[in-house]
Parts: structure tokens; C-alpha cells; sequence
């Protein structure tokens, strides 16, 4: 089983620049399941319906989020009735959505979970107890992790804590893609973070000019995506049926 993962779309740049380029994945990947982080993709901050079923659209089967899937608030109701858009496990139980999915692949029961670090960002409990309680109380056939986080020792950490359990560990929320991508000993494949699927000629999605104004004067400064040089970033995991990765294959690939 192939599963392909983009990392965070920003913006509409973003959906575009993977709609454009999904024939191509599917020819040159095959993949069997496609997960998507959305948390960027309304705007360039947050998740709607609209901007989910944009995806949906394209085939996708699962979408992550993390820190900003709550901007949005008309979409709360559709997080809590969407089971194929997922949020992290480790926010506080009572909030909006839910923090894992299962999706039936070539006879395999997937289960995808969502997680967001704990230094840096607000949770309401450990990411790594978190997915402890996950993997003990629930049946699956392999399990893929969105590892929504701010410090890449804390990303090492959990794939390191999660191998040999999982398919996969793959980060995201930096949008910088890291260079560590592979299989880890035990059969999981990890990387610290995919990158993004936006603007290069961007900070992190938004325009330069506002972001270095923002940094230099710490004056409020109005963010707006950015749209040239969109490239599609992620990684492909070739899942055995024993529910471990027999590959990892980093994915950055322009928009022409």
C-alpha cells in the first residue's frame, strides 16, 4: 500500500498548485491513500467546509490540521461531522472534531492520528501519552501520524518513541522541509516535516514584504498568501501488510 502525504497547503496558491499537480502524482506514485494537511488551506489560516471539500474533490481521503484549525468558526459543525478531517488528539476532549480516523485501504484498516507537540503550542495532554492511550484502545491493521509540532527534538523524539508501532510519523507545521527523511529501525518511516504546498518566494506562505515588516518594525501587519513559485511538498510511505514502512521517499515537486 502506497500512502502519499502533502504537507500544509497554504491559501488558495496552495489548492491550486495541488490540483494542478495531482494527475501527476497519481502517475508517477500510484498512491492507494492520500492525506492532506489543511490547517493553512482557508486564507492561509484554518479549515473550512469549502476548503475541505476542495480537497475531497481531488481525492483525497483524510485531512490533518493543527494549531489553526479553530479560526473558523462556521466550520466547528462540519469538524464535529466530517469523520475524514481530523484534528489533534491531544486538544481537549470536548472541543470540536476528533483527533483519529480509520479508512479501509486494500483490505487494511488505517488508522490516521493527528498530534500536535507540546512545546510551543497549547495542548491539553502529551502528545506521546496521547498516542499510547490511541494505540492500546483501538484495533488497526497500520497506523499513520500527522506530528503537528514546533521543535524538531520533540519530532525526533516521537519517532524514535513511536518505532516499530506505526507506519509512519510525519511531521508538519514548520513548512520548511528537513533533510531526515527515512525508515527508522524498527520499520517506521519519519521525517521532521514535509515541507509545505505554497509560495517559495514566500516566508512560510506569506508574502515576504509583510512578513519582514512585521519582524523588523513588531508593528501589526496585515498577512497575505503568497502566490509565485508554488511548489507541492510531501512524502510517499510504502506500507508492508505487517503495518510498518518498507520505504520513505520525500516528495518536492514544482508547479510548472
Amino acid at each position: 500500500m502506497k500512502v502519499l502525504f502533502i504537507g500544509d497547503v497554504v491559501g488558495s496558491p496552495g489548492r491550486q498548485g495541488l490540483r494542478e499537480a495531482m494527475p501527476a502524482l497519481r502517475e508517477r506514485h500510484g498512491p492507494d491513500l492520500v492525506i492532506v494537511n489543511g490547517e493553512n488551506s482557508a486564507g492561509g489560516v484554518g479549515i473550512t467546509e469549502r476548503t475541505a471539500n476542495d480537497f475531497f474533490d481531488l481525492g483525497v481521503d483524510v485531512i490533518t490540521t493543527g494549531n489553526h484549525v479553530y479560526r473558523h468558526r462556521e466550520a466547528y459543525e462540519f469538524l464535529d461531522s466530517e469523520q475524514r478531517v481530523i484534528r489533534p488528539a491531544n486538544y481537549p476532549q470536548a472541543n470540536p472534531g476528533r483527533g483519529h480516523t480509520v479508512v479501509e485501504v486494500d483490505g487494511m484498516r488505517v488508522r490516521v492520528v493527528n498530534l500536535s507537540g507540546a512545546v510551543g503550542l497549547r495542548v491539553a495532554r502529551s502528545p506521546f501519552d496521547t498516542v499510547d492511550s490511541i494505540l492500546s484502545h483501538h484495533e488497526q491493521d497500520a497506523v499513520i501520524v500527522d506530528f503537528h509540532a514546533e521543535v524538531t527534538s520533540e519530532k525526533v523524539a516521537m519517532g524514535w518513541h513511536l518505532d516499530g508501532r506505526v507506519a509512519a510519523v510525519l511531521g508538519t507545521h514548520t513548512h520548511v522541509p528537513t533533510a531526515d527523511g527515512r525508515v527508522l529501525p524498527g520499520g517506521t518511516a519519519f521525517i521532521s516535516d514535509v515541507g509545505m504546498t505554497g509560495s517559495r518566494t514566500s516566508v512560510l506562505g506569506v508574502k515576504p514584504e509583510q512578513a519582514l515588516r512585521s519582524l523588523i518594525t513588531h508593528m501589526p501587519t496585515r498577512f497575505e498568501t503568497a502566490e509565485d513559485d508554488v511548489w507541492v511538498m510531501g512524502g510517499l510511505v510504502e506500507v508492508n501488510q505487517q503495518g510498518l514502512a518498507d520505504s520513505f521517499e520525500q516528495v518536492m515537486q514544482p508547479v510548472q
